[in-house]
């Protein structure tokens, strides 16, 4: 006698909500290098050999140019970033021409910024599991490169998801990942390292950018509504602590210096030198950010004073208008136009507002009766001689070759020709002509057979394609049939005579 085996459980999908957690990260990760991976993809779509070029390499030292040259209000320029990537390009391809390395530099650049997009950003969809277990698809949205105005122009700036592809790491605490890199900085120039020093100084310059960018965009935030942004309690801790992170990192970084240079100078090997020479020059621009960064948080306080006294005091917001498209036309569009007309009909009457009639105030009459007339000239003011420019003859054809081109065309209606045999007799008098009759041909091939009616023409050059190929050297495609078509000049006459 045999019985069921007994239902075996499935297992959880994922161990835990925070294993979960940790698998969304890396996927958001991941769907941060797909812009990069797809700059290689799409290079066989541009015109020409551009196969050479390693776009995602090209995609990576823009973000890091754009992070380095970024300033704590503006950001950087787009021609220098430009500029800056043609050495790169041009290192990949050293026999293409320079313009072909700007356009690749231009394109790598405003794919980063995702210029055909509407809101110029990416979109990645993921799935997590819920607390129900049941597996749910999100949208990531995010920007690498993004245009920010300032002071009448427009600069670049980076975002955070740019800076976690540069570091390897997405949603980092920043302050504890600015204190282990300084203190890796440390470890390895201590052991002389100075190679994988320098990688873990450029490394702490990027998350000193991603530390002001978060306080850039929560004083933008006060600036736009300070009702938004926790000054009671979550700002204040974020600044004094900022302050705090800020001093320390100050002492360590002067300390770091100090080591540097002793590194530097104590160095035979000119690598070495140049490398500790470098890494002054990072440590010092860390330094220069971090005071940078003081003097805003030290200004944070007085700003949202000053902010919170002008918005209080600011004019109520005008009434928002009416999104014609969201409110009127998408509902009435699946309607019937019995139901639909009633809607646009309350709608336009009560749109169009009132109509102040027109009425003559006797002061306008006054003025206008006793304002003497002004003395014009009898023949009306001079008019200024127009100074004229030749314009130059650049067509490709003369007036020769076109006559010819219609003395070739010029078939008797019942005899038509093949253009091949048309191109080979035209190529024996003149080595441009097979040009233009085959461009005269192309456009036979779509007669405008009611406009030559409506002038009067009585004959009109037609093309018509059997399938047959064109076997010439110079130009491909369809063998056509052009020929000569007659057209009813009594029908003409006739409609001619009833429009008179």
């Amino acid at each position: 006698m045999t019985f069921p085996a007994p239902a075996k459980t499935l297992p959880s999908p994922a161990p835990g909500p925070a294993a979960d957690e940790g698998l969304a990260r890396r996927l958001r990760a991941l769907a941060c290098t797909a812009p990069l991976h797809d700059l290689d993809v799409r290079k066989a779509n541009l015109a020409g050999e551009y196969g050479i070029y390693a776009m995602a390499e090209v995609a990576l030292a823009a973000i890091d140019l754009v992070t380095l040259n970024m300033d704590f209000d503006t950001g950087a320029d787009h021609e220098q970033i430009v500029a800056r990537l043609l050495p790169r390009v041009a290192a990949q391809a050293p026999a293409r021409p320079a313009a072909e390395h700007e356009r690749v530099a231009r394109w790598v650049l405003e794919n980063l910024i995702n210029v055909g997009s509407v809101d110029r950003g990416f979109r990645a969809i993921y799935g997590t599991f819920g607390p129900d277990g049941v597996y749910v698809r999100r949208d990531y949205d995010f920007k690498l490169i993004e245009e920010v105005p300032y002071g009448g122009a427009v600069y670049l700036r980076t975002t955070d998801e740019a800076v976690n592809v540069l570091v390897g790491a997405l949603d980092t605490d920043v302050t504890s990942a600015q204190i282990a890199a300084e203190v890796k900085l440390e470890v390895l120039i201590s052991r002389g390292r100075l190679a994988d020093a320098q990688l873990a100084a450029e490394q702490a310059r990027y998350r000193t950018v991603q530390y002001a960018e978060t306080l850039r965009r929560t004083l933008d935030a006060t600036r736009r509504n300070v009702r938004a942004v926790d000054w009671l309690q979550a700002v204040p801790d974020m600044i004094a602590e900022a302050l705090e992170h800020v001093a320390d990192r100050y002492r360590h970084e002067n300390a770091i210096l100090t080591n540097i240079r002793r590194a530097r100078d104590e160095a035979e090997e000119p690598e070495n030198k140049r490398r500790a020479a470098e890494l002054v020059d990072i440590v010092k621009d860390c330094i220069r950010r971090h005071t940078q960064l003081q003097s805003r948080l030290l200004d944070a306080g007085p700003l949202f004073r000053a902010e919170q006294d002008r918005q209080a005091f600011a004019a109520p917001a005008p009434r928002t208008g009416i999104d014609l498209y969201g409110q009127l036309v998408a509902p009435i569009l699946p309607l019937p136009v019995e139901q639909a007309r009633r809607v646009t009909d309350a709608f336009f009457a009560a749109g169009t507002g009132l109509r102040t009639p027109v009425s003559v105030r006797v002061a306008d009459l006054v003025e206008i009766l006793l304002t003497p007339p002004v003395e014009r000239e009898h023949l009306g003011a001079e008019m200024p001689e127009p100074d004229l420019i030749a314009t130059p003859d650049d067509s490709r054809f003369s007036e020769e070759q076109l006559a010819a081109a219609t003395q070739l065309l010029d078939l008797p209606h019942d005899a038509p020709r093949r253009l091949s045999g048309l191109l080979a007799e035209a190529r024996r008098s003149d080595p441009d002509l097979p040009y233009l009759v085959a461009l005269l041909a192309v456009h036979a091939a779509s007669p405008a057979v009611g406009t030559a009616y409506r002038q009067g023409e009585e004959r009109l050059l037609f093309a018509v394609d059997d399938g047959t190929q064109l076997d010439d050297p110079e130009f491909g495609g369809a063998d056509l049939i052009v020929g000569t078509a007659l057209l009813d000049a009594a029908g003409m006459a006739a409609d001619r005579a009833e429009a008179s």
